[in-house]
C-alpha cells in the first residue's frame, strides 16, 4: 500500500514539476526574444515595412501606382457599382432593423 501512495505522490510531484517547467520556459523565452538584437533579414524586412508605410502615408494611397493602376481601379469601381446597383462603395451601409410585433394568442 505504501508503495502505491510513493508511486501516486512521485506522479503528482512529476506533473507540477511538469507545469512550472513549462511556464518558466515560456516566460523566458519571450523575454529572451524581447531581449536579443534582430537578425539582419529581419531588421531588413521590418525596415522595408516600415519605409512603404512612411511612402504610403505620404502619398495618401498605394504607393507608385500609375495610371494603368488608377484607369483598373476606377473600372472595378464602375462594375461593383453595376453589379450591386450604386450606391458608395466607399462607406459601410447602415442597416436599421425594426423591432417585429408580437402578438399572444389565446392559450
Amino acid at each position: 500500500m505504501s508503495l502505491h501512495r510513493l508511486f501516486q505522490l512521485s506522479s503528482l510531484l512529476r506533473s507540477a514539476v511538469g507545469l512550472t517547467l513549462r511556464r518558466n520556459i515560456g516566460i523566458s523565452a519571450v523575454l529572451f526574444n524581447r531581449a536579443k538584437e534582430l537578425d539582419p533579414i529581419q531588421k531588413l524586412f521590418l525596415d522595408k515595412i516600415r519605409d512603404y508605410n512612411n511612402k504610403s502615408k505620404a502619398a495618401g494611397g498605394v504607393v507608385d501606382a500609375g495610371p494603368a493602376y488608377q484607369k483598373n481601379l476606377s473600372e472595378e469601381t464602375a462594375k461593383l457599382q453595376r453589379l450591386y446597383g450604386g450606391g458608395d462603395l466607399n462607406t459601410f451601409p447602415s442597416f436599421k432593423f425594426s423591432e417585429p410585433t408580437l402578438d399572444e394568442g389565446p392559450k
